[in-house]
């Protein structure tokens, strides 16, 4: 059928192309010609590069032909999210004022991608700049969520769980500094694990300018997948320090994502493990009915030998004081983008002619406001947020929350209430940016449906330790698997 031959993992396409059941030129075909047929659907893809693409095809073939040694991702294509840049393949960060922009430099995570094998299809879709958690731009429009394409995908790597959850692509990169890679994740019914900071490197095309920028916040380059096996292939190509990223860990043993997995065949891979389930992390409103799906979905680790147990508040702070630091720490980064910009670029993102979307507009005005005493009273706020997480992890292995605390709504919309609550129409309806405050890793794990559509469990552990997650996750996937879930058609 064709939906199996479009939801083949990464792992089985890559293991047929090795053996020669399918050559890599015939993978590639196949994947753009569906992108073609397909993509009106849900607008995930902004860019294809076909030539490309097929001629890195052709070099795979060639040297399997030789008798070369190919790498883990041989053949399997990928969408990468257009902040992140592609040599030779436009990439417009969804910017009016790049909309012929073609990077001659690839960054560190799609050099190592394609090392390991992998094939760049094209570009997915992304808010300006990645600027908010839905995916919309002037250039390219909305991009929609498979399971109803009324529906929001997520963002800002919204186009990237959109081109996953269509069968579009096994593989997808995207990037997450207040849960724009969870949030998408969550709402398309895929899975993505950010790994802990500085897991992932960054190179010089990233670092060039500000080194220093992906802590304010805590910003994510990352793989996404439908299969935790998938991701834990892509995190082993991914993962390794790099000498221009001054905050990247150090090297790990070859193949640890996909050997902290191997355990899960066991009876109980979790025994001895005590995971705390939190609804809300005491600072946000929820659906009930998301509340109740997700809470059901974290009892599935008791099948795997764990303890759960429900705490009800993490944080005692109130939502907007700790959201308050993370938008100042944003403005932060947003006051570098621009004076970055303006000073290597010659380009003023406030110019009226550039047609610069408000929220980024507002971003920035914003940020030129922010003085020292702003960012420092933000950074304390973080060390509180910081304190309050590792205080759980003294007592549990795993913390769990929903991802998202109400359904994917209306496309093209911003939510202003949750079960007659008022919250913030961009942050106020998802759990995922407390963590960009901390660094830990925090996976979206599929956890069920509500009205149809999909919801994410968030799985999130001590710092040092994404392989525990990514074994959770493992774990779940294993009592309730979701891979041969397909969007409607």
């Amino acid at each position: 059928m064709e939906s199996e031959r479009s939801y083949r993992s990464a792992t089985e396409i890559a293991a047929a192309i090795r053996e020669g059941e399918r050559s890599a030129l015939s993978v590639i075909e196949a994947t753009i010609s569906r992108i073609e047929a397909h993509d009106e659907v849900t607008n995930a893809f902004c860019t294809i590069a076909p030539e490309r693409a097929r001629e890195s095809a052709r070099e795979i073939d060639r040297a399997i032909a030789a008798g070369e040694a190919v790498g883990p991702l041989a053949g399997v294509p990928i969408g990468v999210k257009d902040l992140i840049d592609v040599a030779g393949v436009r990439t417009t960060y969804g910017s009016m004022a790049f909309t012929e922009h073609t990077p001659e430099e690839s960054s560190l995570a799609v050099s190592r991608l394609e090392s390991a094998g992998a094939v760049i299809v094209g570009k997915t879709n992304t808010p300006e700049f990645g600027r908010k958690p839905m995916t919309s731009n002037s250039i390219f429009g909305t991009t929609s969520n498979p399971w109803n394409t009324d529906r929001t995908a997520g963002g800002s790597s919204g186009g990237s769980a959109a081109a996953l959850a269509d069968g579009l692509v096994p593989l997808a990169l995207g990037t997450d500094a207040a849960g724009s890679l969870r949030i998408p994740s969550s709402a398309c019914g895929i899975y993505a694990l950010v790994a802990d900071f500085g897991r992932v490197a960054r190179g010089p095309a990233a670092t060039r300018n500000d080194a220093f920028v992906p802590i304010q916040p805590y910003g994510h380059v990352g793989p996404m997948s439908r299969t935790v096996r998938d991701t834990a292939l892509a995190l082993d190509a991914l993962a390794g320090p790099h000498p221009a990223d001054p905050y990247s860990l150090a090297e790990r043993p070859a193949d640890a994502y996909r050997e902290a997995i191997r355990s899960v065949g066991d009876d109980r891979p979790l025994a001895g493990f005590d995971i705390a389930y939190s609804p809300d992390l005491g600072i946000a409103q929820y659906d009930n009915r998301i509340e109740r799906t997700v809470a059901d979905g974290a009892r599935t680790f008791e099948a795997a030998g764990a303890d759960v147990t429900r705490i009800e508040s993490v944080f005692e702070q109130s939502w907007e004081s700790l959201f308050e630091a993370l938008s100042t720490l944003l403005q932060v980064r947003y006051a570098g983008l621009y004076d970055d910009l303006r000073r290597n670029a010659g380009i003023d993102l406030l110019d009226p002619a550039l047609e610069i979307t408000e929220e980024v507009v507002s971003r920035i005005e914003k940020a030129k406001r922010v003085d020292a005493i702003d960012f420092k009273r933000a950074e304390r706020a973080r060390t509180s947020v910081y304190d309050a997480i590792q205080q759980v992890f003294e007592r549990y292995d795993l913390l769990c929350t929903p991802l998202l605390t109400t359904v994917p709504f209306e496309k093209d919309t911003e939510p202003t209430e949750i079960s007659g609550q008022e919250i913030h129409p961009l942050h106020g309806w998802h759990l995922a940016w407390p963590l960009n405050l901390t660094g830990n890793p925090a996976a979206s794990v599929p956890a069920g449906f509500v009205d149809g559509l999909p919801t994410g469990l968030q799985v999130i552990g001590p710092r040092r330790a994404d392989e525990r997650v990514l074994r959770a996750s493992a774990a779940f996937e294993r009592e309730r698997p979701w891979q041969d879930a397909y969007p409607p058609r």
